[in-house]
């Protein structure tokens, strides 16, 4: 596997190995042991999530203010943006995001840590989206960062405004929104 630091360095882009030939392909998609090697971190994942989108649909910005998860997410069927913001206040980051393409054909992962929202917008006519987490869905903690907060300002490559539910149009602005110390 390579792992790439992205911008903000506690978040890391994993590609991989991929072995394919006429009849199709194979790869590992999590070992503990290269992951933490490549991370310098050794999660203990505790829940897997599966979700399926249309496009233009976009989820988050998701995090939980307690039990805070960390993700490990990649996409198995389509293409998505996928993006995380840092909101951890004493991050020399704090406020900035960063996002990359996840598809079924690049294989990549996204390790997300606690302490960022995130959040995808769908690409392809569908996307199916998986993410190993390592603390369990608590929907009493969990917040929404609003998608489109121009003092974030994600550079989301869609061109239609996206498919949004309630929550996720109603998210806190980050001047407003609980925040990690």
């Amino acid at each position: 596997m390579i792992f790439t630091r992205l911008e903000i360095p506690e978040l890391v882009l994993v590609e991989p190995k991929v072995f394919g030939d006429d009849r199709g392909f194979f790869y590992e998609s999590f070992s503990r042991k290269v992951f933490a090697q490549g991370t310098g971190v050794d999660p203990d994942f505790v829940q897997d999530n599966h979700s399926r989108s249309s496009r233009g649909v976009l989820r988050g910005l998701h995090y939980q203010i307690q039990q805070a998860q960390g993700k490990l997410v990649r996409v198995v069927q389509g293409r998505v943006f996928d993006v995380a913001v840092d909101l951890r206040r004493s991050s020399p980051s704090f406020g900035r995001w960063a996002g990359v393409e996840l598809s079924s054909d690049n294989k990549r992962m996204l390790w997300v840590p606690p302490g960022f929202a995130h959040g995808f917008v769908t690409l392809s006519d569908t996307a199916e989206f998986l993410y190993k987490t390592t603390d369990y869905y608590a929907p009493q903690h969990e917040r929404s960062l609003l998608w489109n907060d121009p003092q974030i300002g994600i550079r989301w490559p869609i061109a239609d405004p996206p498919v949004l539910s309630a929550k996720d149009a109603a998210g806190a602005l980050l001047r407003e929104a609980e925040v990690f110390a």
